[in-house]
């Protein structure tokens, strides 16, 4: 079976719903300030990372403009990064319009991390990073002696 454009989208999807409820399972000041570890990030700047990527590679494929920076360093509530997250989803829902099936074979040098790869791969990058962050989500959620989400639901 051949992965669809549409069908990617929806992996997306699921997985960001997924991701959303990890949020949303986090008490508010332990979402920007808990982390079991002083070298490691609060969850909410985890979240923001994904939301960088996502809106940088988007952008990028989309329209062919590649920049990225960090857009979301101010938020500090948890309304304000849940909002952000959908504003994102949004915009890339716009721009998915954009991309072609053949767009997401393109392959070039990584404008952010390193080599060449297509789209598609790309995109499966933001994605991992993004699981493994959820991951780390869910081992605040245990230390804090909160139950997570379950990892299997993606609607």
């Amino acid at each position: 079976m051949v992965l669809s454009k549409d069908g990617l989208l929806e992996i997306l999807e699921g997985n960001r719903r997924l991701t959303m409820r990890v949020v949303e399972a986090f008490p508010e000041d332990e979402l920007f300030h808990y982390t079991p570890a002083d070298k490691l990030r609060p969850f909410a700047e985890m979240i923001k990372e994904i939301m960088n990527i996502e809106s940088a590679y988007i952008q990028g494929i989309a329209l062919n403009v590649w920049n990225f920076h960090d857009s979301f360093a101010t938020i500090s509530t948890k309304e304000a990064l849940l909002s952000a997250c959908d504003a994102i989803r949004v915009e890339t829902r716009r721009l998915w319009q954009e991309v072609t099936e053949e767009t997401l074979e393109v392959m070039e040098k990584d404008p952010f991390f390193g080599p060449s790869q297509s789209h598609f791969s790309r995109l499966q990058y933001g994605l991992e990073n993004e699981i493994h962050h959820r991951g780390q989500g869910f081992i605040y959620l245990r230390a804090l002696g909160i139950e997570p989400p379950e990892f299997f639901v993606r609607d």
